[in-house]
């Protein structure tokens, strides 16, 4: 049980760094409560709701997996490095696309409750 409670202590520590140190996760935590607010608004059924919390999430998981390798990379390679500018640009299309991705949805669910 102890080892379950340190898991989550980590955890913690993580998230507050993440929401300390990352801007653009910052923003992105705030859009998702924006979205999740205006899910419960709006007479969404499960099937959107559950369709809206997977995009989330998965947004936020890549952002967070995108910070992590950034990290890495500066770690393991202080200096300028044209490759690992590379690494952190793909890194960087990922988010952007299951972004871009996310809007889409959520243009489709609340188009509907808008116009």
């Amino acid at each position: 049980m102890k080892n379950l409670i340190n898991s989550f202590k980590y955890a913690i520590n993580g998230l507050k760094e993440i929401l300390v140190r990352e801007k653009n996760f910052r923003l992105m935590a705030l859009i998702a409560l924006v979205v999740i607010i205006t899910m419960f608004y709006f007479p969404t059924n499960y099937l959107d709701k559950a369709i809206l919390l997977t995009m989330i999430f998965s947004v936020l998981i890549l952002e967070l997996i995108n910070n992590v390798i950034e990290r890495v990379m500066d770690f393991l390679q202080p200096q300028y490095d044209e490759r690992v500018k590379i690494i952190k640009d793909l890194m960087a299309t990922i988010v952007l696309l299951a972004s871009f991705g996310a809007v889409i949805i959520g243009l489709i669910i609340f188009w509907p409750y808008v116009f």
